[in-house]
């Protein structure tokens, strides 16, 4: 699943678990979480879907934020294992889920991820992420000064690298323009919250 699939199936499933919950959520850190087990792309050696799409470390990862947040982190927790759980193992050749017990790759209905039913997917979750973002106004909160806004700094590089530079993979042309959409919004509340910064100094 490209970036676009992964932001909007964290964000929705993080904020399905949160409202379950009654927690209010921090977007810049739900949206981190769902993108952070692509991280392996940037480590030189590491298997992408590997270890960091693994499900127990997942699990133990999160042990210690769910010991001291209790159930605040969940959603985290939640928007962090989709990433695995739902998008990579639903369209791609496998995760190493079970990391280190074994090194097996699992894999669902290996849909390719330049299909036109993975296409469609991605269009389907960034629209309903999208219209979620606006009814809840949670996007009016990305465009407030908060310190947190920084954090969309790794979804926009994971947004933008691809997009714009096709590293550290393509992006289909079907799906730039939901990827223009991530990469503006977090720009923007980037934005905001430098220009805050720069007035307190």
């Amino acid at each position: 699943m490209y970036a676009v699939g992964h932001l909007a199936l964290g964000y929705i499933t993080g904020k399905a678990t949160g409202k379950l919950l009654n927690v209010n959520m921090n977007i810049p850190l739900l949206f981190l979480a769902s993108i952070m087990p692509d991280i392996d792309l940037l480590i030189p050696g590491l298997q992408h879907r590997g270890p960091t799409h693994s499900l127990i470390i997942s699990i133990l990862i999160f042990i210690p934020f769910v010991a001291y947040y209790g159930k605040k982190a969940i959603p985290y927790f939640i928007a962090f294992t989709q990433h695995s759980l739902i998008g990579d193992y639903l369209t791609s050749g496998g995760i190493q889920l079970l990391w280190p017990i074994n090194s097996i790759y699992y894999c669902s209905l290996e849909i390719q991820l330049i299909s036109l039913t993975n296409i469609l997917l991605e269009w389907i979750f960034f629209l309903t992420a999208f219209t979620i973002l606006i009814k809840t106004r949670d996007a009016w909160k990305l465009f407030q000064p908060h310190s947190s806004n920084l954090l969309l700094s790794i979804p926009t590089f994971t947004v933008l690298l691809p997009t714009l530079l096709s590293f550290p993979q393509y992006v289909h042309p079907a799906l730039i323009i939901p990827h223009l959409t991530y990469l503006t919004i977090f720009a923007i509340s980037i934005l905001i919250d430098f220009k805050a910064i720069l007035k307190k100094s």
